[in-house]
């Protein structure tokens, strides 16, 4: 076999990402509906298109497929009855899916799927962290265009800024080796947050191409179980707790999901009257972050406005986060620490 090609990862690309779920009806609805996405048919094409129906929804640069297993040995099936609805796939689009999972493979990778092509489409397959995978996908006819959603639209949904993955404690270390040693990626942030008696720890690995970013969370378990911990046991391991997608002007974006029935995660009033001791927002009054909810955080290239959705899944695992970045290259943890602050104090004066 020849020498696999070290520099065939060097310019993976975010994708797709695959979703397998209970009903595609109710995953359409939760997307398409709330987050104005489009949506196409794939059509009855691909090996298993008798045993699965699958349906594309994106806007812009986010591009998801849905698949809903029909028949009990799919490996959907599997998947959904051990997690319920969730990300199953990171796709990485390559210049050449073979050289990119032999080099994977040649670098430690965990091979599922040896490289094949269904019409323009030439894929292969590794394992990424838990039971998600990540599949290379080569075009060789050329990319498909995305799914037409008017990007000037308020609330338009631009690219997905990152997935925030919970590994289970003792497992982070290992992770970030995965990425950096097999896929070429680079920990460009790492920090140990506690709030009162919870604390866990986060890496930040991003592909060279900066396109794919993984928050990478682990709680620490000598401390007291908090909601990294509560993701774990109802997906039932390690797997994606939310998708960050970048918008452009937020308050906005927020109001037209809102009138959509999307529902986001509420913050305490105290947050809003302490702000202005933390950080002065640039880019919205504090009357319109507190009438939206809206969070605002700040590091040393900027700001960043972010708000959370509610969970619509029954295992309330996988959720939705809205930002909007001002230069800021973090990912918010000044506004965990600030909201338990405030949850706290709302707490004592009650």
């Amino acid at each position: 076999m020849a020498t696999p090609n070290p520099s065939a990862l060097d310019g993976l690309e975010l994708d797709y990402v695959r979703f397998y779920v209970g009903s595609l009806d109710t995953a359409r609805d939760w997307l398409v509906r709330g987050y104005g996405l489009g949506e196409r048919p794939l059509g009855d094409s691909g090996p298993d298109w008798a045993t699965v129906r699958s349906i594309e929804i994106g806007a812009n640069d986010v591009r998801f497929i849905f698949s809903e297993p029909l028949v009990e040995d799919h490996p959907g099936t599997a998947y959904v009855d051990h997690h319920g609805d969730g990300v199953s796939d990171i796709a990485l689009r390559v210049s050449d899916a073979k050289a990119a999972f032999e080099a994977a493979v040649a670098r430690g990778a965990r091979p599922v799927a040896g490289p094949s092509r269904a019409g323009n489409v030439v894929t292969a397959s590794i394992m990424g962290f838990g039971d998600t995978l990540h599949t290379f996908v080569e075009y060789p006819g050329g990319v498909p265009a995305p799914i037409a959603v008017n990007a000037e639209e308020p609330g338009a949904l631009l690219e997905i800024d990152h997935f925030a993955v919970c590994v289970e404690h003792g497992h982070l270390d290992a992770t970030v080796d995965f990425y950096r040693d097999v896929l070429g990626f680079e920990l460009i942030f790492a920090e140990t947050i506690a709030v009162g008696a919870q604390a866990m720890t986060t890496k930040v690995v991003q592909s060279k191409s900066g396109s794919v970013t993984f928050t990478l969370i682990e709680p620490d378990t000598s401390k007291e179980p908090g909601h990294i911990d509560d993701f774990l046991k109802d997906h039932g391991g390690a797997g994606v707790q939310h998708i960050a997608f970048t918008t452009n002007g937020i308050i906005e974006a927020v109001d037209v999901l809102r009138d959509r029935g999307v529902e986001f995660m509420g913050t305490p009033a105290s947050y809003y009257a302490d702000l202005l001791q933390r950080v002065v927002p640039e880019q919205y009054s504090v009357a319109n972050l507190r009438e939206q909810q809206v969070l605002v955080d700040e590091d040393h290239d900027g700001q960043l406005y972010q708000i959370f959705a509610r969970s619509v899944h029954p295992r309330n695992t996988i959720f939705l986060e809205l930002i909007e970045r001002l230069g800021a290259r973090g990912f918010g943890s000044g506004n965990i620490t600030a909201l338990y602050q405030a949850a706290e104090r709302q707490r004592d004066h009650h």
